[in-house]
């Protein structure tokens, strides 16, 4: 009697691998769009649409006056400067200004007039809208 010979099986199989890697897709899809700054503000809300953030650089002011380009810290007198060497280093043409709902509208209104006074015609003010939280 002949003894059958079965042929050794190489395949792999990937259903498992291909599940997990699009369960992850979703989940980093659904939390890209929430991880814009690391720093904590309340943003001011509205029922005007946005455009979403897209390539630029991010300032931020917080509830304690505090001004940060792209995460980092910067006093009023030195905010020209660190904005444009960040400007240069990412060659960013866009800026989008988020301030807390409690800064006092004198300060917002001196950041912009230093971001138009550097020739940064594409400002954006970062709000939330009505009805979030």
């Amino acid at each position: 009697m002949k003894r059958r010979v079965y042929p050794a099986l190489y395949d792999i199989n990937v259903t498992n691998l291909v599940d997990v890697v699009l369960v992850l897709l979703i989940i980093f899809m659904i939390a890209a769009p929430m991880l814009q700054s690391g720093i904590e503000i309340n943003l001011p809300q509205t029922k005007a649409t946005q455009k979403d953030i897209g390539e630029g650089l991010v300032v931020t002011i917080t509830k304690e006056n505090k001004i940060y380009v792209d995460d980092k810290i910067t006093t009023i007198d030195k905010f020209e400067e660190r904005l444009l060497r960040e400007r240069n280093k990412k060659n960013a043409q866009a800026v989008y200004l988020r301030a807390d709902s409690q800064v006092p509208y004198g300060l917002v209104v001196k950041i912009v007039g230093k971001i138009k006074g550097l020739g940064i015609k594409d400002l954006g003010l970062v709000v939330e809208p009505e009805g979030i939280k």
